[in-house]
């Protein structure tokens, strides 16, 4: 396997200062009781094998370190220990593992939950317990990190209880792995089936709803036309409408933005510099909200398409208000925005200031707080489209999905792994129909340890055919990953002008949100059929550990061109926006109830002990009843499907009572610096209400001391073996046509979308298209200027679908 050096750029992750007295104290003595007894053969190493090594036991890692493996008489029991140690070190790990075979790995049951122990000693921050998993299919692979062990001079109880044991799991190994020049002396290993803590969930609504949810839709509208929907660090959420594809409010200076308050149901409009209709957005390390370019002019018919400005903005949710940054390097209208894990924001593509597109890749630094000069950023000269979903992978690469934004994808396979630091680009095979993928929308299924990434639906409003039913799938921890079909979306019901009717055939949709839920499934919600018309009604709930949807109820309101949904604080899901291309708004927001909600009492997190977190750190909380799990999930910042930091991470627990440690992942790579919804969950799936943790930025990443520890990062993705490209010729810019945006702008007002291709089934005749038009509410249509490239004025009135052009046909 080819193993990469980490750099400190992107890849190698600092560390963050060991955890102090406090943290080190809560270390528990006993897990909660158990339904089985230990589980795991030899655990004190007192049983002598063969290769030097205990039996059942074995050697294990990988990488550029010189090593050593010593069964030591310093035991904390009996007569034997096991010591690893590491003397020098440039990549990789070791670790004594339970043999991976049907005599010595444990056998586990799909479902269920582990008790792991273990006493140790180290002399290195840079050690965890590990995880590996037998899949009756693929055969033995990485399954996780469950925690990162403090340094200890005497004899330490450590305990961790895993995730739920994924579906084809049979079997388990596990062990401690020394990943920095150091050891760790572990014995007397325990490991025990977790008793099943509550009985079945009581359904509190009618069986309906308990099976698939609730929507309402709310009393109070939005007040403004937002495409953009960011939930704060305090629970409330930024609503950006900027003009809100309105010309007439362009014209007038008209920017708009709300923020909404969901405990009290009420709206508060907050003056906006500029218009940040269709900018990128993300929330940095400390809570604030990066806003990036925006449109800076409307198309003009027989001129320049859309054009983005330089200009980019902060926001403060303490005062609400907005102050202006550093300028950009280039004009993005459509820009991508992805943290990194030192907290630096990375960009892409979008539409520069003269309306061709940005191959200018634009860096954010977090330590410096403004936008990097052009000479400080890589560059590959490559233009990425628009909104190019970029989600950040363990290692500090970024995964393009192939989710985008209008026509087709990119060149090649249309999904591919960029290396910031070496600056190459590198493709990814298997995205099915990737010119058919325009406003899909793609998540990093929970939890992100797992590295797997879920792309849903899409359409291509250039051809306007109708959106599919396409799913895939990725793995981003095979040596060379490749997406694979996942399951057909379910359909819905489709109004096409004369009602709701039954999807037939290979319709899906386009315009689709995902949502990650708290319970480790994901909400797709919304979409339409075509461009900008056309709304499809359905949801489903997809479950990661069996790779299949569960349709549940549909939100009753249109959801499709500038719509978005997200997660909320109490577990609901908020859905707002719907802007078809007839350039009407719908203000209605509509909000979602899970199934989970409806299970019977929630758990509460009665206490957090510290909501300031530091990487391999652990926190303890306490909670009024047991719990199976607990995550962070990253606040949403998402537009036009796309929220490329979107993130679930599980925190492993050590469980006493109602005292409840959770174990910081140490890869900030995995969990970007900044504010998270911690919720805790039950073993029937029912959400607490989030609290909210800050885990520390760039200044908690920065080399502190000796102690300090480092990221665990194991070598996923290092086998590519698709085509790689380095950077391209330096140019200013990449051609794009003015209908980009799939609009017609020969008629009507510049806020109306008459698309330039319209459905298969009504493009032979001027009548057909007319009446397309009619049944979706377009009114009178003025044509613009001379030309009338979609037929829709064979009179040459400069009125489309007139009388006379309809009996010209």
């Amino acid at each position: 396997m080819n193993i990469r050096t980490l750099t400190t750029l992107g890849r190698r992750r600092t560390a963050l200062v060991a955890v102090a007295g406090l943290t080190a104290g809560l270390l528990l003595t006993s897990p909660q009781p158990a339904s089985a007894a230990n589980l795991v053969t030899n655990p004190g190493f007192e049983t002598a094998g063969t290769d030097g090594m205990p039996y059942c036991w074995e050697k294990s890692g990988w990488g550029d370190n010189d090593f050593t493996f010593t069964t030591t008489s310093d035991a904390h029991t009996g007569t034997k220990a096991m010591k690893v140690a590491l003397t020098r070190r440039v990549d990789g790990d070791r670790k004594a593992l339970i043999t991976e075979s049907a005599a010595c790995a444990p056998v586990v049951t799909a479902g269920k939950q582990y008790d792991l122990g273990l006493w140790y000693r180290t002399t290195t921050p840079d050690a965890a317990i590990t995880l590996f998993r037998h899949d009756a299919t693929a055969g033995w692979q990485y399954w996780t990190d469950l925690k990162t062990l403090d340094m200890q001079s005497g004899w330490t109880r450590a305990t961790v209880r895993t995730p739920e044991v994924p579906a084809g799991t049979d079997r388990i190994t596990w062990g401690v792995s020394v990943y920095g020049t150091g050891s760790a002396t572990t014995d007397d290993y325990t490991m025990e089936q977790v008793a099943d803590p509550l009985p079945p969930a009581t359904c509190t609504g009618t069986a309906e709803e308990c099976a698939n949810g609730r929507w309402t839709v709310l009393p109070t509208q939005n007040p403004v036309r937002s495409m953009h929907s960011v939930v704060l660090n305090n629970g409330k959420v930024l609503l950006i409408a900027g003009s809100g594809n309105s010309e007439e409010q362009f014209n007038a200076g008209t920017f708009t933005s709300a923020v909404y308050d969901p405990v009290k149901g009420t709206y508060r409009q907050i003056p906006t510099p500029k218009d940040m209709f269709c900018a990128g957005h993300v929330q940095l390390s400390d809570g604030r909200v990066l806003v990036m370019s925006g449109n800076k002019a409307f198309p003009v018919v027989g001129g320049h398409g859309y054009e983005g400005y330089k200009d980019s903005y902060l926001f403060d949710p303490v005062t609400e208000t907005y102050s202006k940054t550093n300028d950009l390097n280039d004009g993005h209208w459509y820009p991508s925005a992805t943290e990194l894990g030192n907290g630096d924001i990375v960009s892409f593509g979008g539409l520069r200031e003269d309306s061709t597109g940005s191959v200018t890749a634009e860096r954010w630094s977090a330590a410096q707080q403004r936008w990097l000069p052009l000479w400080q950023v890589n560059q590959t000269w490559s233009y990425w489209g628009l909104y190019p979903s970029m989600i950040l992978m363990q290692d500090g690469r970024l995964f393009y999905s192939g989710s985008h934004v209008f026509g087709n994808g990119t060149p090649g396979t249309g999904s591919a792994v960029y290396d910031y630091d070496a600056n190459t680009t590198t493709a990814i095979p298997g995205l099915q129909s990737k010119d058919e993928r325009d406003q899909s929308a793609s998540v990093l299924l929970p939890p992100a340890q797992d590295q797997k990434v879920l792309t849903i639906g899409g359409g291509n409003i250039d051809s306007n055919p109708a959106a599919n039913r396409l799913t895939d799938i990725i793995d981003l921890k095979s040596a060379n990953p490749a997406y694979t079909a996942g399951p057909p979306l379910p359909q819905g019901t489709v109004d096409l002008g004369n009602g709701k009717v039954a999807e037939t055939g290979t319709q899906g949709k386009m315009y689709v949100s995902a949502v990650l839920l708290p319970d480790g499934k994901v909400l797709e919600t919304g979409g339409a059929l075509h461009n900008r018309a056309d709304p499809v009604y359905e949801s489903s709930i997809f479950d990661p550990a069996s790779s299949t949807f569960d349709p549940v109820a549909a939100d009753p309101e249109a959801r499709g061109y500038h719509s978005s949904a997200f997660l909320l604080p109490d577990g609901r899901v908020m859905a707002t926006g719907d802007n078809p291309g007839n350039g009407t708004w719908n203000h209605n927001v509509s909000l979602y109830t899970p199934p989970y909600l409806l299970k019977g009492t929630r758990p509460t997190i009665t206490s957090v002990i510290d909501n300031e977190w530091v990487y391999g750190d652990t926190q303890r909380i306490t909670v009024d009843r047991p719990i199976a799990k607990a995550e962070l999930i990253r606040p949403a910042a998402v537009t036009h499907s796309s929220d490329p930091n979107q993130r679930f991470v599980d925190l492993p627990l050590s469980v006493g009572g109602n005292n409840v440690d959770l174990n910081v992942t140490s890869n900030p790579n995995l969990a970007p610096p900044g504010w998270y919804m911690l919720f805790a969950v039950d073993a029937n799936g029912v959400p607490s209400v989030a609290k909210w943790v800050h885990l520390q930025g760039p200044s908690a990443l920065a080399a502190a001391s000796e102690d300090t520890a480092s990221a665990h990062v194991h070598p996923f993705a290092d086998s590519l073996d698709g085509k790689v490209t380095g950077p391209g010729r330096k140019r200013a810019s990449q051609k794009v046509g003015a209908a980009v945006s799939g609009c017609d702008r020969h008629y009507g007002t510049v806020n109306v979308c008459v698309p330039t291709a319209f459905p298969r089934e009504v493009r032979k005749t001027t009548a057909a298209r007319c009446a397309w038009l009619e049944k979706n509410d377009y009114g009178r249509l003025k044509v613009n200027g001379e030309d009338d490239p979609l037929g829709l004025d064979p009179s040459k009135d400069k009125l489309a679908c007139g009388t006379k052009d309809l009996k010209r046909r």
